[in-house]
């Protein structure tokens, strides 16, 4: 597959972790916000402590990402945002199927000591 077709067909993992600098000791009602954001563009999605993990393609998931980070500008001057991507045509299911694929393998490894 050709670099230009990836964006245009590439369905992706993008965990991402954001937060407004100068509001405060607590996050918790910034994130809230951001999380509601990924719920409310029903996309699969994934929350954990560190960060949020959305699944789709390209265009949905970037803009799931952007419309987050316009929502806590306006909790503060400055965003932090880190994000961490993995672009992969042609799969789907992924939020879960790689999580599987570990736990399978690690019953496997102990089903046969």
């Amino acid at each position: 597959m050709a670099p230009a077709e990836i964006w245009d067909t590439g369905h992706m993992l993008l965990a991402f972790s954001i937060a407004p600098l100068g509001a405060g000791e607590s996050v918790t009602e910034a994130v809230a916000d951001a999380v509601a954001i990924v719920r409310e563009s029903g996309l699969p999605y994934r929350l954990d402590s560190m960060f949020t993990t959305v699944e789709g393609d390209w265009d949905e998931v970037l803009a799931v990402v952007r419309r987050a980070s316009d929502v806590l500008t306006e909790r503060g001057h400055r965003v932090s945002l880190v994000m961490k991507a993995d672009i992969r045509p042609g799969r789907s299911g992924e939020l879960t199927g790689k999580v599987e694929r570990v736990e399978q393998e690690l019953d496997r490894r102990t089903s046969t000591v």
